[in-house]
């Protein structure tokens, strides 16, 4: 555990600095895109000052991983990061402070980027909850079916259309998801083509509105769906020849009861390597669909702040899906030894 939390931790510092590094140094100009047309040279240049992008890369990489940390340890805590202290002690002339991580503020709405991402990333989680459960659940009925059935039409059927959900991209099966239920069959479907989780009614307020996660949680499910379908398939298979399930087949179990309790138990590693990947890959993937739908979460956010390129909000965006996927790979580290007693021995 203590192993992985290293690794963990050197892997988001290393995409802290790789990220930073890129943006820093790209020839656009954050400063300049917050004026409008007219400006002069001592506004820039006062601009740029006050976003610390007149100093050198170094030293905005050191100041960003500064704010970012939850510890600080220096003579003088910096007066924009009072808030954030949650405590501290005196070390002889050094100040050791526990704080939360300041992402600091956006270029263009100068709203604080933590408050930001606290409000889209709920719906964008949902949204990728509801996508894996559908793969999970479509993939591996889809796979245990299909290694029961090896070498017939509906195994050849399955395999088929699992091949051809992974070879088309997310974004394009939102959109075709969108006009064929969203817009031509609307009527019969009352689904809408666009809209978040939560929308504002007529008197302003705002409600929730489920039906809204449908369409993208499908169009997004797709391909883990094919995916974990054909490796459910493989692990079934490789498993269904082993002695103890020979041996459940003569002594005259059900089928069903020998593909739930042997088959799939066993089966369950390699399902949840890939359903790990994946789910981590849908909150990166979310994006697209989201901007599809206008589904207004996480990954819309993010593609926002790249398109203004909004440097503090971009940052906060990308260190949140590191961390996200570390947490992730960590918890499904714990699963197998779970699942599967020998892999963590």
């Amino acid at each position: 555990m203590l192993k992985s939390l290293g690794l963990g931790f050197l892997s988001l510092v290393f995409v802290i600095v790789l990220i930073t590094s890129i943006i820093f140094v790209s020839p656009v100009d954050p400063a300049r895109l917050t004026f409008g047309q007219q400006f002069d040279q001592e506004m820039l240049d006062m601009k740029r000052k006050a976003l610390g992008l007149d100093l050198p890369l170094q030293a905005q990489i050191v100041y960003y991983m500064r704010d970012v940390s939850p510890i600080y340890l220096g003579t003088r805590f910096p007066d924009h990061l009072t808030e954030t202290i949650i405590g501290s002690i005196t070390l002889s002339k050094y100040q050791l402070s526990i704080k939360s991580p300041h992402l600091r503020d956006s270029y263009t709405t100068g709203q604080n980027v933590a408050q930001m991402i606290r409000q889209a990333i709920p719906s964008t989680l949902i949204l990728a909850l509801a996508a894996i459960f559908i793969a999970m659940f479509t993939g591996i009925v889809g796979g245990l079916v299909s290694a029961k059935y090896e070498g017939s039409k509906l195994d050849d059927l399955l395999l088929t259309i699992s091949t051809l959900g992974y070879s088309v991209p997310s974004y394009v099966s939102a959109i075709v998801f969108a006009l064929i239920f969203g817009y031509l069959l609307h009527h019969f479907t009352g689904l809408n083509i666009q809209g978040g989780l939560k929308v504002l009614n007529d008197l302003g307020d705002e409600v929730w509105m489920p039906k809204n996660l449908v369409l993208p949680a499908i169009a997004l499910g797709i391909r883990p769906v094919s995916v974990i379908l054909q490796i459910t398939r493989s692990a079934a298979l490789e498993v269904m020849q082993q002695p103890y399930v020979l041996l459940a087949k003569a002594k005259g179990l059900s089928q069903f009861k020998i593909m739930r309790t042997y088959v799939l138990r066993n089966a369950l590693n390699p399902i949840l390597t890939a359903t790990t990947g994946w789910f981590a890959s849908l909150l990166s993937g979310a994006f697209f669909v989201e901007s599809v739908f206008n589904f207004r979460g996480f990954g819309q956010l993010t593609v926002n702040a790249l398109l203004n390129y909004d440097v503090p909000l971009l940052l906060g965006c990308i260190l949140t899906v590191s961390i996200l996927f570390i947490v992730i790979n960590m918890l499904m580290d714990l699963l197998y030894g779970w699942i599967d007693p020998r892999v963590a021995s």
